[in-house]
């Protein structure tokens, strides 16, 4: 069976991305293979967690790079080398510019901790997203996965995963807690429905 090829751009633990791979391996992404796993940050575990499943790994650094556009770009050079239908972020900490996000049109998949339109958007990522929730008193918040355009959080939702906010929570609680009743089961879900529309696409020989 023809699979789309994965990239998944990371920062940081990889929790999402080990997520991704536990999906594959019990069958559950089915239409994608996961083929390469980027990174912004040398030490990030999430590369520890790929070189476990065999996935290649490589590491972009902005600080080797003297621009954003030359630090995009060598990002562009390892995706096209991999032969990528789909780009993944999970847990990527650089916001990309439009121009990389208009190379790729319905083609990058993020995963954001809240219910978009709520608590997203420049300067919502992390711990702050839960902060923001819970200071606004939401009884429930959950996870997003989107399409990434040039908006931050803004490109078309895919699917969602609402969790109820409870009495007594900490940030760190409430993240512990959407992290695995709805981000650990809507990216997997969402990458294999956007996988299996690229295959198909690619089977009526429209352009991906």
């Amino acid at each position: 069976m023809e699979k789309a090829r994965i990239a998944v751009l990371v920062s940081g633990g990889g929790t999402n991305l080990q997520a991704l791979l536990d999906a594959e391996r019990r069958g559950e992404l089915k239409s994608g293979e996961i083929t390469l796993v980027i990174s912004n940050k040398a030490d990030a575990y999430a590369l520890t967690r790929a070189e476990n499943a065999g996935v290649r790994t490589a590491i972009v650094t902005k600080a080797e790079y003297p621009t954003q556009e030359a630090f995009e770009g060598r990002i562009i050079e390892l995706i096209e080398e991999n032969r990528t239908d789909l780009i993944i972020l999970a847990g990527f900490m650089c916001i990309l510019s439009a121009d990389f996000t208009s190379r790729y049109p319905e083609r990058i998949i993020n995963v954001h901790p809240s219910l978009i339109p709520s608590f997203c958007g420049k300067g919502y990522y992390g711990l702050k997203v839960h902060e923001a929730a819970l200071a606004y008193g939401v009884k429930v918040t959950g996870a997003t996965v989107h399409y990434v355009n040039e908006v931050p959080d803004g490109g078309r939702i895919i699917m969602q995963r609402a969790v109820e906010v409870k009495e007594g929570d900490t940030p760190e609680i409430l993240q512990r807690r959407v992290m695995e009743e709805a981000e650990w089961v809507i990216l997997p879900a969402a990458a294999e429905l956007v996988c299996s529309e690229l295959i198909r696409k690619k089977h009526k020989g429209e352009m991906i």
